[in-house]
């Protein structure tokens, strides 16, 4: 039988949301103690204090960076959970090593990701932004408009995981063509064609990533791949900003040679460089795509119980790392 979990302090080190409510509640009727930090994103050397004043059980973090610094200083520490799916602000490498889980919710926003994607998507297409800034400065002039049919373009998803998958069904509905490119194809991936990255990006009107942010994946799209896209295409990213060299996709704005760059994230957010903001092909938003009232309360609760869950010795139920030597403590199962 599993032993009786002991009382944890759970640091929450940042939210973006209006309060801590939806996560004092899972982990306080736990019996757990949950200790908040600033809502904005601290330092990492700020998280790093935070962490060193209250010696944590658990971590929940949502931006801030969680170091591997942090990781040591509380000897403790079972698991880092993101409020997010990517782990690109957690030391994950220092967890495994320390033995220390670190989780994240890797389907709680597939719809919304996968809805803002096709959204851009349609809103390039059909003008939709262009012309509301053109209406709003006075000018009506339906004759300039240049607007094209989905039904007849080619659009290549990069990353074929749970929202790529998404984006793909949803295209499905307007008739277009559909490639796809993933570093380990499905076997079976019906209405797409699985190609290479050049190939995909070669013959797409419109291009969309949906990848995590890793070294390997880091500018994944600059200024050579940009050359082999279509004139007049559309580059769209809801994923991770450091995919993308920004300056490129500038100077491949001001040539004409890309048509558009429906952008939910920056490598350099919040700040937006003004080049890209000078650019009227630039679609811009401040990385929400994740974001509705569901996908958010569902984030919330369901990261704190991951929480909750290791802390009551048992295994997460979403774990992104094997911390196989992780010391066992009071309450914990193994």
């Amino acid at each position: 039988m599993k032993p009786p979990s002991r009382p944890g302090t759970v640091l929450l080190t940042d939210y973006a949301w209006p309060d801590d409510s939806v996560e004092r509640s899972v982990v306080e009727s736990a019996g757990h103690t949950l200790v908040t930090g600033p809502a904005e994103p601290s330092s990492a050397e700020a998280v790093e204090h935070l962490v060193a004043e209250h010696a944590p059980d658990a971590i929940l973090t949502c931006w801030a960076p969680v170091s591997a610094t942090a990781v040591a200083t509380s000897p403790g520490l079972r698991i880092v959970a993101r409020l997010g799916v990517g782990l690109d602000n957690i030391a994950v490498a220092a967890a495994t090593e320390r033995g220390v889980w670190v989780t994240n919710v890797p389907d709680y926003c597939v719809e919304e990701v996968s809805d803002h994607a096709v959204g851009m998507v349609l809103a390039w297409t059909r003008g939709l932004a262009v012309a509301d800034r053109e209406v709003r400065a006075g000018r009506w002039d339906p004759a300039g408009a240049r607007l094209r049919r989905l039904s007849a373009l080619t659009c290549g998803v990069v990353g074929y995981g749970r929202i790529g998958r998404a984006t793909v069904r949803k295209l499905g509905a307007f008739g277009c063509r559909i490639l796809a490119h993933d570093p380990h194809p499905p076997r079976d991936a019906p209405g797409v064609e699985l190609v290479e990255l050049e190939e995909l990006l070669r013959l797409s009107d419109v291009v969309i990533l949906h990848l995590p942010l890793t070294p390997d994946t880091h500018h994944l799209v600059g200024s050579e791949q940009l050359a082999l896209m279509r004139p007049g295409g559309l580059l769209v990213n809801v994923s991770r900003g450091g995919l993308v060299d920004t300056d490129a996709v500038t100077k491949a704005l001001e040539t004409g040679h890309l048509g558009g760059a429906a952008f939910d994230v920056l490598e350099s957010e919040p700040h937006v460089p003004a080049g890209l903001l000078a650019q009227p092909g630039a679609l811009l938003t401040p990385h929400i795509a994740f974001s509705s009232d569901a996908s958010v309360t569902e984030l919330r609760r369901r990261a704190a119980e991951e929480v909750v869950r290791v802390l009551g010795g048992e295994r997460p139920a979403h774990p992104c790392n094997s911390p196989h030597d992780r010391p066992t403590a009071p309450g914990d199962g193994r």
